[in-house]
């Protein structure tokens, strides 16, 4: 669990995320099919092996308000993992934005897709303006202090990973375009493949076998092709037993004949 000291709040109540905007009033209009499609493959792979999944917020393009001082100010992350909070149970109950001074839990890991508009805010390379918010960066490291900071580039297919170093983010190495996060037990990485009828390099989680986990669908599909072995095993064992009983019988008919055939000699079988 990953927890944040919100400050102290006056006596005026703090918005809740029902009072709060939920639309990016920055960015009108839906996302790319790529905004859409990879934060989901990220979604539907999330697999932790000792995590209770009803333990775990995933957030996907929604608004991420972090300052209580200053209640409109939120960012929106593509893609963030909350661990150590209740997954919401009843539709009425799904979060519209995830607000910090409610939740009282930071994310532990923020996934951001570079846009040719966003590349350099995503990466850290923008300054605070006067008088406005603090840009991503700033936010992810300094005041929420997110443990780990994820950034892929579609057009390259190129994972960056930064992680928390006692007040600063450090980037890491990922020479093979994958990294582990033991915390996890599980880890991330650039896959070759198709997904939504599309072929390309996308993001998706492995495990410690280094095998990635499949999607709902990759799954029913591996349940449908191993019940149909299954049925073929038993079908193949059906077919050997029925032969295995066949030659028995044809052995038994055989031995039948030859002993007619001996006592027709005046041999008994039985003495020899």
């Amino acid at each position: 669990m990953y927890q944040t000291n919100p400050p102290r709040p006056s006596q005026t109540p703090l918005p809740t995320m029902y009072d709060l905007p939920s639309e990016d009033p920055n960015e009108p209009g839906v996302p790319d099919e790529f905004h859409e499609f990879q934060p989901q493959l990220l979604r539907e792979t999330f697999q932790p092996p000792y995590i209770p999944l009803n333990e775990v917020f995933i957030g996907t393009d929604i608004n991420l308000y972090y300052d209580s001082r200053r209640p409109l100010w939120q960012k929106r992350p593509d893609w963030f993992v909350v661990l150590g909070v209740a997954a919401s149970l009843q539709q009425e109950e799904m979060r519209w934005s995830y607000v910090i001074w409610q939740e009282s839990v930071t994310p532990f890991l923020v996934v951001e897709l570079l846009s040719p508009g966003t590349e350099d805010e995503d990466l850290g390379k923008t300054l605070r303006e006067i008088n406005k918010p603090p840009t991503k960066w700033e936010v992810y490291e300094r005041i929420l202090r997110i443990p780990y900071y994820v950034v892929f580039d579609r057009y390259t297919s190129e994972l960056r990973v930064f992680k928390l170093e006692a007040t600063r983010y450090q980037e890491i190495a990922v020479p093979q375009q994958k990294f582990w996060f033991p915390e996890l037990e599980m880890g991330l990485g650039v896959w070759q493949g198709r997904y939504q009828q599309a072929e390309g390099k996308w993001l998706r989680w492995y495990d410690s076998q280094g095998n990635w986990l499949p999607t709902p669908q990759e799954q029913a599909e591996q349940e449908r092709l191993r019940a149909e072995l299954a049925q073929h095993q038993a079908e193949q064992e059906r077919l050997r037993a029925a032969a295995e009983r066949s030659q028995a019988a044809q052995e038994r008919l055989r031995a039948e004949r030859l002993a007619a055939k001996l006592r027709e000699l005046n041999i008994n079988p039985d003495e020899l």
